[in-house]
């Protein structure tokens, strides 16, 4: 590793020099165990603590495919789905990388009894499969999350569609909070000059995503001048989109859950926010009743900011506790798009508010890899910033997940992998100039 990490930091390695570095047998990797996916048992999820389910192994280097690329993981993020992994919910993904592995000789790598997480990452190709002629040894990438066979017609119009997609480090095996990663070279896009390893690690799977349910044709398809409800605006997710309806013209309407957050919202250059704490927003009166006063209050409060007009587009990720509220303040043939459901994947909303007034939802995951790039393009150009707020060790990624977990994090947390500390890796020095408080908007809260 140590080799690999030298060649790295020189800038003066070539790619026959990459391709000349011996790979080491095995490197460290955060996994969770198989024979473990039961130990949460009985507790409720609050309970079910991801620093007890994650671990820091050595694991042996995968067999590299055709299409696909060895990367040296200089640093990747904490997203969700790495929660999801690590406290077995909804279901353990052990099942995802046993059917993965039925599906060829050469994905039955997957199916292992440890699964190595991790869904971004940015860092330094290493090595490629045969067929690959687009990336050399060296050239320095981050890898957007979508996995896709490509063998289906289902996929050819949108990547998303294949019934072979999957969510590489979720649904895959060899994910981004290691050392080394294994990725299909079609995930992988240049790494924006201007950042540093952590900074260019932590936009892929958020920023693909907002982009995919807020401004694609394949989401909300937003526009100038749309009202735009965004949960959790300050959130690993939530900050994307903010930031893509500021850019776009659009007028988002913020809801955070503390005045710290609200600051945050205010610095990215967003005017009307609800602090839905302070404001004290209840919208079930119990685990099985909703209060539709609440709803009431809470889409007169929203108009106080649009001058009288409703939500054209809700950029809905909480899922069960806010989705009856979404359904019901969107205008008229507006639109709800959804993904995540961190609060809880059950749904409840009245029809009545859909049906009648012609309101649509759109089901949102991930972004096919146009989307995906396109949404990189915007980060490299300074037009949408990463949101990073805290950079852990690899050995404390434990602790990373369980912050996420308990939404005690602004933003993205980061990890550094074999990148020594953080701040290495930029390379436009000029341009990062040009966009450093943006840059370090959510490290200074």
């Amino acid at each position: 590793m140590k080799e690999i990490l030298d060649a790295i930091q020189s800038q003066e390695a070539t790619a026959a020099d990459y391709a000349a570095l011996s790979l080491p047998e095995s490197y460290r990797a955060i996994t969770v165990h198989k024979d473990e996916a039961e130990m949460f048992s009985g507790l409720t999820t609050r309970e079910k603590d991801p620093r007890k389910s994650i671990h820091l192994d050595d694991v042996p280097i995968p067999e590299l495919g055709p299409g696909e690329a060895l990367v040296a993981v200089m640093a990747s993020s904490v997203n969700y789905n790495s929660v999801w992994t690590s406290i077995f919910e909804p279901v353990s993904t052990f099942s995802f990388l046993e059917r993965y592995g039925r599906l060829s000789e050469l994905t039955k790598r997957h199916d292992l009894p440890y699964h190595i997480i991790g869904s971004d990452l940015a860092g330094v190709v290493l090595r490629t499969g045969p067929g690959v002629n687009a990336w050399n040894p060296g050239d320095e990438v981050v890898a957007h999350c979508l996995s896709v066979e490509l063998e289906s017609s289902d996929g050819h119009n949108d990547t998303m569609l294949d019934p072979e997609q999957r969510i590489w480090g979720f649904e895959t095996n060899f994910g981004g909070l290691a050392e080394i990663a294994l990725v299909k070279s079609n995930q992988l896009m240049p790494k924006p000059g201007h950042l540093s390893w952590e900074e260019a690690a932590a936009p892929g799977l958020v920023n693909s995503t907002a982009y995919r349910q807020l401004v694609s044709r394949n989401g909300a398809g937003m526009k100038q001048g749309d009202n735009v409800l965004i949960w959790g605006a300050s959130g690993g997710l939530g900050s994307y989109a903010t930031q893509f309806a500021l850019a776009g013209g659009a007028n988002p309407i913020c809801v955070v859950s503390s005045e710290q957050k609200a600051e945050i919202c205010r610095s990215m250059g967003a005017e009307a926010i609800i602090d839905r704490s302070a404001e004290g927003y209840k919208f079930w009166k119990d685990e099985r009743t909703q209060d539709p006063k609440e709803w009431k209050r809470f889409g007169k409060r929203i108009r106080e900011f649009t001058g009288g007009e409703d939500i054209d587009i809700v950029f809905e990720h909480p899922g069960r506790e806010t989705f009856g509220a979404s359904v019901y303040v969107t205008r008229k043939g507006g639109t709800i798009t959804t993904c995540a459901s961190t609060s809880g994947y059950m749904h409840e909303y009245d029809n009545r508010y859909l049906w009648m007034s012609l309101k649509r939802i759109i089901g949102s995951h991930f972004a096919n890899y146009r989307e995906a790039w396109e949404a990189n393009r915007l980060i490299a150009k300074g037009k949408i910033h990463p949101t990073l707020s805290k950079v852990y060790s690899l050995e404390d990624t434990g602790q990373a997940a369980y912050d996420v977990h308990r939404n005690l994090h602004q933003g993205k947390v980061g990890v550094l992998a074999l990148a020594p500390r953080e701040g290495l890796g930029v390379r436009d020095h000029e341009k990062r100039a040009q966009h450093i408080d943006a840059i370090n908007r959510f490290r200074n809260v």
